[in-house]
Order: C-alpha cells, then structure tokens, then sequence
C-alpha cells in the first residue's frame, strides 16, 4: 500500500520551510490570467484570447525546417549534455546570424547559449550583480521586478509615459544612471509592440559611455546595459530596429544582448536562447548557466544552428511570420481606431514590433470600475476578451492600459471579437 501523503502543507506566505526571499516572491500574474483562461475555455466558453506572449502551434507553427532538423538531430544521437557555453556550430552560426543581420561580428567567447532567454536575463544579473546593487529599469516592462527581488537587488523604477510609446528617455533615467550598476532597456517592448527612438538610445548610450568613463578613473564598477532584444526581427512598417553598439560602438564592453529564437520562430517551446556581449561578462554567465543546468537541449541546439545556417529557408519564413503578425495586430488597431472614431474612450498606440498592441480603455470610475482589473473582468465576462492589465508589468496606476498579444489567436476570431468589445464598452458608458 501506498504511503498517503496528500495531506501535505500546501503553500502559503508563512511557510517557515522556504526562504524569507522566497516567500516575498509574488507569481506571475500573466500566468495567472491565463490559468483563468485555460478553465472559461475548458467550461465551453468561447474567448478571444490575447494574454499569454506565446503562440498556438495551430496558428503559428515552428518552420518546417526546424521541426525537421529537431528530429534529425533526435535519431541522430544527439541526446547527451551539450558543452556549458553551447554547442560550438550554433555559437558558430549565432555569430554569423548577427554579423549578416546586425552588422555585429562578436568572438565566439562572447556568446552564450541558454535554455531560452530567461535564463539568460537571470545569469546577466547574477553575473553583473552583489546584493544590495542598484538596477534601474522602466516600467511597464516585462519581470524586471522579479529579478532584482530574487538578487536581493535594489530596483528603481522609472515610469514612462504613452507619448513616447512608453520608452524611457535619457531625461527620465538620467537621475539614476550614477549610482546604478545595471540598465534593463527591451526594444521591441514587452508589453506594448512599441521600439526605442534611435536617437533616445543613442543618447542614452552616450549618456552610458561618459559615465564609465568616471567610473574607470575612480576605480568603481561600469554601469552595464542589458539589451533584451528578443522580438528584433519582429518589425512592422518603417520601424528600424537599432542596437546601442552599432549606434554607439563604445558600449561593446558594457552591453549584454538577449536574444534567441522563441518570439522570431515561433518555438516558445524549443528553449533555444543566447546571450551576445563582452566575453569578460559572458564567460561568467557561462559559469552560471552551468551550475544551474540551464541548458538548451542539444538535440535543439544542433538543429537550431543548422536552420539559421539556411538563409534562403529562414528569410521566407521571417517575412512570412512578420506579415501573419502584422495582418493580426492591424486587425486589432483599425478595430480600435473605428472605435474611437465614433467616440468611444479607447485609444491604440500603432504596432511597431513584437506581437502585442497597446490599448486604453479610458473607463476607470465608470459603472463601478474602480481598476484595471475590473476592467479586464468586464471584458471578458462581458465580451469574451482576455487582455493583460499593464499593472502585470510593474505599472501600479489603474489608468486603463492593457496587453493584447495576438499569438495564440486568429484574424477571424479578432474580428469576431470586436463588435462584443465595442458593445460592452458602449454598454458602460450608458449604464446609471
């Protein structure tokens, strides 16, 4: 008979068998909306889901090639660990893959391969960073709070604003840079599909640059920059993607690229991510990722280097991808502009990159929605429309911001959808 151990002690804040550090960890609410999502789908439900920054196999499937190689690399052996830096042919491509595309030829030791990006952006604050260290980051943006909790970190929150595509400029982080270790900038943005102004990164850059400088005649610690650039290749219409080293080639030794192929190929689930910078913060990162095992798998790995390698098969599916995105994401924003044509208070920031749109629904303290996520309830109670409220993203004012992320759903179902928005909102804006 099987010892019963059901009984166990489920979680709680108290736990006195977990870590002080642990315990003050909060979840992700993203996951947690899905969750909800996941069961209203279950109970038959019919939901325009645009939550999770993931993407349905059904609408956004991996490149043929890919998949291909992935099995390939399967019967062929390729299941034991994988060397702690990365397999040397996809280190090896990763390299040609940004000098083709970027312009940028980094050595071989200044890139590193990871279990998708995420580990990544963990082992770049632990490489850069002691307890106690200063990290400066904009909000809204994507779990930079939840890092510098588990690094016992100090994070400072710079608040953007909507005019500037809630980017940060150098006026707004200028303050901080002095005494900050660590900058987390993301371009394209998650959660609001919006890129940085080359010339704001220049001077932020610029701005990086001068304060090293003094640093390097004091003695102290540069201040680097983490770059997560994850969504690059996701560019819609006349948005260039800009990188601070090609903008400003100084930043070399102080910037720390993120990247991988989980948002451009759609492979979420292959975990195949890497880091691009200085080998002298690299090779530490390296270290970290070994110690933790967080590996890409190598069969993935080898698979991955051989599919960036064919040019000709990546390129197609990339314009491909771009245009099913965009078709997607323009659905949503002449939506919303009809909208606000006709006057309803809701407002779309035009999509530039990445796979999110950005909308406002400017009803806060109307029909007894005192928050965001009321908001949110009401949508998807209302009209079957799950969205994320910026306040998921370090955003702690309920001013109407949401995520739409249109991975995991279809042209039709968005224009589906629409008319149930429209309704729902008119609904609040008449209701005594």
């Amino acid at each position: 008979m099987a010892l019963d151990l059901t009984s166990l002690p489920r979680p709680s804040r108290e736990d006195a068998t977990v870590s002080e550090r642990v315990r003050g960890l909060v979840g992700s609410e993203i996951l947690r909306i899905a969750a909800e999502i996941r069961e209203l789908v279950a109970r038959g439900n019919k939901v325009c889901n645009l939550t999770v920054g993931d993407f349905s196999p059904k609408e956004f499937p991996i490149p043929d090639g890919l998949r291909d190689q992935i099995g390939a690399a399967l019967q062929g052996g390729e299941t034991n660990y994988p060397p702690s830096d990365g397999v040397l042919d996809l280190r090896q491509s990763v390299q040609r893959f940004y000098e083709r595309s970027l312009g940028l030829k980094y050595p071989l030791e200044g890139i590193v391969i990871a279990g998708g990006a995420r580990p990544v952006i963990y082992a770049t604050y632990r490489a850069v960073l002691d307890p106690g260290d200063i990290v400066v980051y904009p909000v809204p943006s994507w779990n930079n709070n939840h890092y510098v909790h588990l690094l016992g970190a100090k994070g400072v929150v710079v608040t953007t604003d909507a005019a500037a595509g809630f980017m940060p400029t150098l006026a707004q982080l200028e303050p901080h840079l002095s005494t900050a270790r660590l900058l987390c900038l993301c371009s394209p943005l998650n959660p609001t599909g919006t890129m940085i102004d080359p010339e704001a990164l220049r001077a932020i850059c610029q701005r990086i640059v001068e304060e090293n400088r003094a640093r390097e005649g004091r003695g102290q610690k540069p201040l680097i920059l983490m770059y997560d650039h994850i969504y690059w290749v996701l560019s819609f219409g006349g948005t260039k993607h800009v990188t601070p080293v090609a903008l400003v080639p100084e930043m070399a030794p102080y910037t720390v690229f993120v990247d991988g192929i989980s948002k451009a190929f759609a492979a979420t689930g292959v975990r195949v991510g890497w880091g691009v910078g200085a080998p002298s913060i690299i090779s530490r990162m390296r270290d970290v990722l070994g110690h933790v095992g967080a590996w890409a798998p190598k069969a993935e790995q080898v698979a991955t280097a051989r599919y960036l390698d064919d040019t000709k098969a990546t390129e197609s599916f990339l314009q491909s991808m771009r245009q099913r995105v965009n078709e997607r994401l323009e659905a949503l924003y002449k939506g919303f502009q009809r909208m606000k044509d006709a006057g309803l208070p809701v407002l779309a920031i035009a999509p530039q990159g990445a796979i999110y749109l950005t909308v406002r629904f400017d009803v806060v303290g109307r029909d007894g929605l005192a928050t965001n996520d009321a908001i949110r309830k009401r949508l998807l109670e209302k009209a079957g429309f799950a969205v994320v409220p910026f306040q998921a993203f370090g955003l702690a004012e309920d001013t109407g911001w949401f995520r739409l992320s249109v991975g995991a759903t279809s042209v039709a179902e968005i224009e589906a959808a629409l008319p149930r928005v429209e309704a729902t909102v008119r609904e609040i804006l008449t209701a005594k």
